[in-house]
């Protein structure tokens, strides 16, 4: 298979706090490969923004204390690098799509000025030639009024418009991978969905790697090639999407199905996981699930690795029932 995009190995980073260090991330590893689309889920104090962040070096910088692993993306050491290279690799080699367009966007100019300014930035183009290939991908966003979006602000714009803006921006300087991080949160459920097929489609004409950040298991089912799931900073699950989907492996991938419409009958609750997500700051000994968890034994009391349960080692699993499954 070709090289990933991006890769991630055994990442852990701490934020200093006052009396306390917040553990963001614990060991994470994951990759991306070119086309692919990969889904990263979990709830909120999971690490999946962080990663996102991290993974572009947008957290302030000496916020930060990265204890294990490396980044690279193309082969580029992300955590090493400099400035002046950081700003090479943003938008022309990799790109970011945030979860809220209208915080994202310069309340204060025009839509078609920030798009020429990163289109000339990073390429070799006129002022006529980048703002032609603004109205271009406009276009090619399905907005039928592109001169029109070129000459607003962003806030005489819809949520949705917004957000389609940003995937043009995302697209501009045709990056090899696209982080989307919670990019339809703030959209109604139709404006989601052709927010996330539009991304999709740009996303399989480009050859455009996509690590899509999200706490819905429905949107990761529908488009996502792989999935990451992420608890307390550290991945307890991966593998396929439709595998993972059809027999989780671990009682929290477990406890996320199970709060979708489809797994209940009419009329009935939906499921939840009792509990909170532990302090990161005060992590517990053993698996960080164990309280939350109705299957929880005394070997919990030890943390589990996250092993391969199948033969070809893409379906991983960091539970110990899943390997006294496996064992059996």
């Amino acid at each position: 298979m070709n090289s990933p995009v991006l890769s991630i190995d055994n990442l852990s980073i701490e934020f200093p706090a006052y009396r306390s260090t917040v553990k963001a991330l614990n060991g994470v590893s994951l990759e991306v490969r070119p086309g692919e689309i990969v889904g990263v889920i979990g709830e909120s104090g999971s690490g999946k923004s962080v990663t996102a962040m991290l993974s572009l070096r947008l957290l302030p910088e000496r916020s930060y204390r990265v204890s294990s692993g490396s980044l690279h993306i193309l082969g580029r050491d992300m955590l090493a690098a400099q400035e002046k290279d950081l700003l090479k690799v943003r938008g022309r080699d990799a790109a970011m799509i945030f979860q809220e367009p209208m915080t994202a966007l310069n309340p204060t100019r025009r839509i078609g000025r920030q798009m020429t300014d990163v289109i000339i930035h990073h390429q070799q183009l006129s002022k006529a030639e980048a703002r032609a290939k603004a109205v271009a991908l406009l276009r090619d966003m399905h907005i039928a009024d592109p001169e029109q979006v070129m000459d607003s602000y962003p806030f005489e714009l819809s949520g949705g418009m917004r957000q389609r803006v940003m995937i043009a921006l995302a697209f501009s300087c045709d990056p090899q991978l696209l982080i989307a991080d919670e990019p339809t949160t703030a959209l109604d459920v139709t404006v989601q969905r052709q927010v996330l097929l539009l991304l999709r489609e740009k996303a399989r004409q480009r050859g455009t790697a996509i690590l899509l950040i999200t706490h819905d298991m429905a949107l990761v089912s529908q488009f996502c090639d792989r999935v990451y799931v992420m608890y307390t900073g550290a991945v307890v699950e991966q593998g396929i999407t439709a595998e993972v989907m059809a027999a989780p492996q671990h009682p929290y991938t477990r406890g996320l199905l199970s709060g979708l419409p489809e797994q209940v009958e009419p009329g009935q609750e939906l499921m939840t996981i009792p509990g909170q997500v532990p302090n990161l700051s005060a992590l517990p000994d053993g698996c960080t699930f164990r309280d939350r968890c109705a299957f929880a034994m005394t070997k919990c009391s030890e943390r589990p690795p996250l092993l391969a349960i199948d033969a070809s080692g893409q379906r991983k699993s960091a539970c110990w029932l899943s390997m006294e499954k496996q064992a059996s």
